[in-house]
C-alpha cells in the first residue's frame, strides 16, 4: 500500500546472504567469499556513491577472510569503522530450534563482543532464513538493546527455491509487531518477497522500466508505509558493482519515488517515523514463528531428523561446554583454583558454533559439509573436555577428604560432581587407580608391570562421607598405562592398576557434589537391607519405590506411575515408513501404511541386576523394504516437487535389529532406554512411539528459553499429513491431571499424532538421498546406513512438569555425571558442598559461566510457565561483601540484587512470565 501522505522511499540494501557451507564444501564458498570481499572494498573505495554492505549479521565472516587476507585487516577495519560496511550482531546465522538455549545467547555475545572490536554493532535482530523463529527472540533481541527482528520465514508462506505465494496471513503486512513469550516486543519486519528482491538492479533503461514497475508494485503489496525494501543480494551473490549508476537510472525513470542506497539502521528508523505519521496499525503476531499457518510443505521442519547423528553430537558438544565446562571451570575460579579460561572457552564454543548455521545443523548440504562437521565437534569437545579434567581436579584438591583417613592410609577418595540446577540422585560409573608406579622411580618395566599386577583390589566397599557403605559394582580394568602431563616438567608416564566402580550417588545438591571413599571394609556402616532389594520383580518386570514396569511378548512397555497408579500402555513400538523426500522435508509414499513392531515377538532378557540398577534387553529382529523403486530415482533426476511424488517402496527387505535396554535405577523417577540398530535400509523413517491415553488437544514441549504450548490438530490450512515439531529436551502430554514426558539425547523432532491417543513419536532416523531445494544434489551419506545408538526417557507425572519435577529430570538426563578420583586431605570445601542453593517453582537453571568483560560470576535462569514465579538463591558461604545485581543475556550490569545473609549472599527475586533472567556477581 502506498504512505497515506503519497512519499514513497525505495531502501536499496546490499548485502550476500552468505551461508558458509551448504551446496558446495566450505572451502569452495569459502574461496568465493575472498573475492567478495575483495571487490567489496575495491567498490568502495572507487565508488563513493555505493554507501554501504551489510555483511549478513555474522562476524564469523570476518575471520574467514582474514585467515586468508590477514594483510588486508587494516582496510576492512577502516571500512567498518567509516560505517560503510555493517557488521554482526551474531557470530554465526544459527539455526535457533536446533541449538540450545545457552548456544543461541553465547552466539550473540560472542558477535558482539567480535564486532565491538571494529568499534561498531549493527543492531539489527537477523534472521533471514531461520527454519522458524523462536518464541523467545523478541526477549532475547530487547535484552540486548535490539528493539526489531529481520526475517524471511515463519509467518508467510515460503516454498520451493524460496518463492512467496499469497495466503491467508497472520500478520496484514511486511511491519508487524512480534510479541514474544514474555510479552516483549519489537518491530518485525518480513521479507515478503524474500532477501533478494531487489537483487541484479538493471542498468538497461527498458529492463531497468520493467524491473522497477514490477518490483514497486510487488514490495506495495504488502508493505504498510511507503517505506519500502529492496534486498540487494542473494545467497552467495556477488557485489553488483554498478549499483550506483542502477539507482541513477532508476530515479530518473521513477522520479516520484525516491531511491537510497540504504543500510538497516536507516530504513528501520524510517520505518518507524512513518508509522507514528500514519497511525498504521500493525498485525501482533505472537510467540514462536514456525509457518503454521500454510498448507505444511514448505516448513523445512524434518530438518531437525536430517542425520541425526549430527544432532546427537551437538548435544553432547554443547551440553558439555553449558553444562559442564563452565560451572565448573567458574566454581574452580571462585575457589582460586585456577583462572576462568575465557580464551580456550571462546574457542570451543567458536568451534561449535561453527557447525551450528541453519544448513549445516539442520543437515541439509552435501556430504563433504557434514564429514567436516564430525571433525569441529570433535576438535570443540576434546577442548571442553580438558577444561573439565582441569577443573574437577582443582575443585576436587579443596574437598576436605580427611574423613576417610579413619579408614586407613590406603584409603581411596573420589568426588562425584552435579553441575545441573536440581539435587540429583542416580547411577555413577568412575574408574580409580587403586595404586600407580611411575617410570620415573626407576624401577624396570618387568618389575613395574609384576608389582600393579600383583596389587589387591578385593576386600574393599564404597562409603559416603559419613561412612555409610554404598552398593557398588567393581570391575577390574587390570594393568593400565597413563602419564601426567604437569605445568613444570616433562610428562609423566607410569603404570597403575585400575578398577571400574559403578555405584548410585544419592542426594547430590544442585552445582554440588558428594565425596567418597573406596576403603576397607573395617569400620563402615551398612546400609538398609531395603537399599540392596533386587529392581527386577519378574522376568519381564521391574520396580522400584516410584514406577513398575512390565514388559509385553512384543517388547512394550506398560509403565505404571505408582504415586496415582496411572499406567500408561503400548509404549516403546517402533514405526517405520518410506521417505520419498529429501533432506528439508519428509515425504511418506501415498497410501503406504506404516509398518510397526506391535505385531512382533521379541526376544526379552534380564542383563544388569544390582543393587542400584536393573536392565531389561528387548531385541526386535525385523525386516524393512529396502528402499524406494525405481520411479524415485527419476523423479530425483527430474527434481519432482517432493509433495508430487509417486515412488512407492520395493518389495525386497533387509533386516533391521533393534535392541533396546530399557533400565530402572533404584531413585529413578523416569525409565531409561537405550537402542542400537544397524541401518542397512534407504529411503525410510524410523520412529519411536509413546502412546498417552490422555484427553488433550494441546501438549508442550522444550524450546529455546521456553516451555511453549502446541496445538496437538494444526491449521485449517494445513494440508501435509505429517505435523512434526523441534524440540530441544523432551516433549511433554498432560491432561493436568497425569502427564507423560519423553526426554531425549539429541532427537530434535517428535510429533504428537491424531490417532486418537495423543501419542508421541520421536524420530530416531530418517534415511534420505538428496539435499533437495533449488536443484539436483545426490548426498548419500544422508541415508545414514550403519550403526546407531539413541537414548531417551520415559517419565510419568503428576500433570504440571515445570512444577512437578519432570521437567527437571528431562534436563538432568541429558547431562553427564562428572567424577574424579582425589586423594586424603584437608580442604576448604565440606565432602559434601553445594556452591549455591536456590529455589522457585516452575523455573530452570540454565547457567553458570564467568562474564569475559567484567570477571564476575554469571548466573542465569528462566521461568517456564506463563505465570510469575519467586525465586530464591543463597550463594556459598564466603561470599560476604559481593555485589549482586541484575543482568541482561549480555552480561551487562543492572539494578542492585543482594542481601547480605551471614557469611553468604542470598537473592529474592519476582521473574514475570516466561522471563529469562540473569544475575552478575561481583566481588
Amino acid at each position: 500500500m502506498a504512505n497515506a501522505t503519497g512519499g514513497r522511499t525505495a531502501h536499496i540494501i546490499s548485502h550476500s546472504h552468505w551461508d558458509r557451507e551448504w551446496y558446495l564444501p566450505y572451502e569452495k564458498h569459502h574461496v568465493l567469499l575472498i573475492q567478495l570481499v575483495d571487490t567489496l572494498m575495491d567498490t568502495l573505495e572507487r565508488d563513493e556513491e555505493y554507501r554501504s554492505f551489510y555483511l549478513d549479521g555474522q562476524t564469523i565472516i570476518l575471520e574467514d577472510y582474514l585467515q586468508v587476507r590477514p594483510d588486508r585487516r587494516e582496510r576492512l577495519e577502516h571500512w567498518i569503522r567509516e560505517g560503510r560496511i555493517h557488521i554482526g550482531p551474531w557470530y554465526i546465522l544459527q539455526d535457533a530450534f536446533l541449538t540450545s538455549s545457552e548456544a543461541n545467547l553465547r552466539n550473540l555475545q560472542i558477535g558482539h563482543r567480535d564486532a565491538a572490536r571494529y568499534g561498531t554493532i549493527a543492531k539489527v535482530g537477523y534472521f533471514p532464513d531461520t527454519f522458524g523463529n523462536i518464541g523467545q527472540a523478541p526477549q532475547i533481541l530487547k535484552q540486548a538493546g535490539i528493539d526489531n527482528a529481520v526475517f524471511g520465514r515463519g509467518v508467510k508462506p515460503t516454498g520451493f527455491n524460496n518463492t512467496v505465494a499469497d495466503s491467508a496471513y497472520e500478520s496484514s503486512f511486511s511491519e508487524l509487531v512480534w510479541e514474544g513469550a514474555d510479552g516483549s516486543r519489537v518491530l518485525g519486519i518480513l521479507f515478503a518477497n524474500w532477501y533478494s528482491n531487489g537483487n541484479e538492479v538493471p542498468t538497461d533503461e527498458a529492463e531497468a522500466k520493467d524491473y522497477w514497475n514490477r518490483k514497486l508494485a510487488e514490495a506495495g503489496k504488502y508493505a504498510s508505509t511507503g517505506q519500502l525494501l529492496f534486498m540487494n543480494g542473494c545467497d552467495h551473490q556477488p557485489i553488483q558493482t554498478d549499483l550506483s549508476e542502477a539507482i541513477r537510472l532508476a530515479r530518473k525513470l521513477n522520479p516520484e519515488t525516491e531511491f537510497v542506497h540504504s543500510n538497516f539502521a536507516d530504513y528501520l528508523a524510517s520505518v518507524r517515523n512513518s508509522l507514528n505519521i500514519d497511525h498504521t496499525e500493525l498485525s501482533v503476531v505472537k510467540g514462536e514463528l514456525r509457518s503454521q499457518r500454510t498448507d505444511g510443505w514448505s516448513t523445512l521442519v524434518n530438518t531437525a531428523s536430517a542425520r541425526v547423528y549430527l544432532k546427537q553430537m551437538n548435544q553432547r558438544g554443547q551440553t558439555l561446554l553449558e553444562k559442564v565446562a563452565e560451572p565448573l571451570a567458574a566454581f574452580a575460579h571462585l575457589l582460586g583454583k585456577s583462572s576462568y579460561p575465557h580464551h580456550l572457552m571462546t574457542y570451543a564454543w567458536k568451534t561449535l558454533m561453527q557447525n551450528h548455521p541453519h544448513d549445516s545443523i539442520c543437515g541439509c548440504s552435501v556430504d563433504e559439509v557434514h564429514r567436516e562437521m564430525v571433525t569441529r565437534f570433535d576438535k570443540s569437545r576434546h577442548v571442553a573436555e580438558t577444561i573439565v579434567d582441569g577443573s574437577k581436579l582443582a575443585i576436587a584438591s579443596e574437598v576436605d577428604t580427611n574423613v576417610f583417613s579413619r579408614f586407613g592410609k590406603d584409603a581411596l577418595p573420589l568426588v562425584v560432581f552435579n553441575t545441573t540446577g536440581w539435587k540429583r540422585s542416580g547411577t555413577v560409573e568412575v574408574e580409580l587407580d587403586a595404586q600407580r608406579i611411575y617410570f620415573r622411580e626407576g624401577f624396570g618395566h618387568e618389575e613395574m608391570v609384576r608389582r600393579m599386577e600383583a596389587v589387591d583390589v578385593t576386600g574393599r566397599t564404597l562409603v559416603d562421607a559419613d561412612g555409610v557403605a554404598v552398593p557398588c559394582e567393581m570391575e577390574d580394568k587390570g594393568l593400565q598405562f597413563g602419564y601426567d602431563l604437569p605445568n613444570d616438567k616433562f610428562r609423566q608416564p607410569y603404570w597403575a592398576r585400575r578398577v571400574k566402580l559403578v555405584f548410585e550417588a544419592a542426594g547430590v545438591p544442585a552445582l554440588g557434589l558428594n565425596a567418597y571413599g573406596w576403603v576397607r571394609e573395617a569400620q563402615t556402616t551398612a546400609l538398609p537391607q531395603a537399599a540392596h532389594s533386587s529392581l527386577v520383580t519378574g522376568a519381564r518386570t521391574l520396580e522400584n519405590d516410584y514406577l513398575a514396569i512390565e514388559i509385553a511378548d512384543n517388547g512394550s512397555l506398560a509403565v505404571t506411575d505408582k504415586t496415582n497408579g496411572r499406567t500408561f500402555r503400548d509404549l516403546l513400538v517402533y514405526e517405520d515408513t518410506g521417505d520419498i523426500g529429501n533432506e528439508y522435508m519428509y515425504k511418506q509414499p501415498i497410501g503406504e501404511q506404516p509398518l510397526t513392531t506391535a505385531g512382533l515377538t521379541a526376544e526379552i532378557n534380564v542383563v544388569e541386576q544390582t543393587a542400584h540398577r536393573a536392565s531389561i534387553e528387548i531385541v526386535h529382529r525385523w525386516a524393512v523394504p529396502a528402499s524406494a523403486d525405481e520411479l524415485f530415482e527419476r523423479e530425483k533426476r527430474e527434481a519432482v516437487y517432493f509433495p508430487e511424488r509417486k515412488a512407492q517402496r520395493v518389495k525386497e527387505t533387509v533386516p533391521l535389529t533393534i535392541r533396546t535396554v530399557v533400565s530402572l535405577e533404584r531413585s529413578g523417577r523416569g525409565v531409561g532406554v537405550r537402542a542400537t540398530f544397524d541401518n542397512q535400509a534407504k529411503d525410510h523413517r524410523v520412529r519411536v512411539l509413546f502412546p498417552t491415553d490422555l484427553v488433550t488437544a494441546v501438549h508442550r514441549a522444550d524450546a529455546i528459553f521456553e516451555v511453549p504450548v502446541r496445538d496437538n490438530e494444526p491449521s485449517v490450512e494445513w494440508g501435509n499429513p505429517s505435523n512434526a515439531q523441534h524440540q530441544q529436551a523432551f516433549a511433554d502430554v498432560s491432561d493436568g491431571k497425569q502427564g507423560l514426558t519423553i526426554a531425549n539425547k539429541g532427537l530434535n523432532e517428535y510429533e504428537v499424532l491424531r490417532d486418537g491417543r495423543n501419542t508421541i513419536a520421536v524420530t530416531l532416523l530418517r534415511a534420505v538421498a538428496e539435499l533437495g531445494d533449488w536443484g539436483v544434489f545426490p548426498t548419500p551419506e544422508a541415508q545414514c546406513l550403519g550403526e546407531s545408538t539413541v537414548e531417551l526417557m520415559i517419565i510419568p507425572h503428576q500433570g504440571d512438569g515445570a512444577a512437578n519435577g519432570a521437567f527437571a529430570r528431562a534436563y538432568q538426563f541429558q547431562v553427564p555425571w562428572t567424577a574424579v578420583q582425589t586423594g586424603v586431605h584437608g580442604g576448604t570445601i565440606a565432602p559434601r558442598h553445594s556452591f549455591m542453593a536456590w529455589g522457585g517453582e516452575g523455573i530452570a537453571f540454565s547457567s553458570a559461566t564467568i562474564a569475559a568483560e567484567t570477571g564476575d560470576l554469571m548466573l542465569r535462569w528462566y521461568n517456564m510457565r506463563p505465570e510469575a514465579a519467586e525465586l530464591h538463591a543463597r550463594l556459598a558461604d564466603g561470599t560476604s561483601g559481593a555485589a549482586v545485581y541484575k543482568s541482561d543475556v549480555l552480561e551487562r550490569a543492572g539494578d542492585h540484587l543482594s542481601q547480605l545473609d551471614g557469611q553468604s549472599v542470598s537473592i529474592a527475586a519476582k521473574l514475570g512470565p516466561c522471563e529469562i533472567y540473569t544475575v552478575g556477581v561481583r566481588k
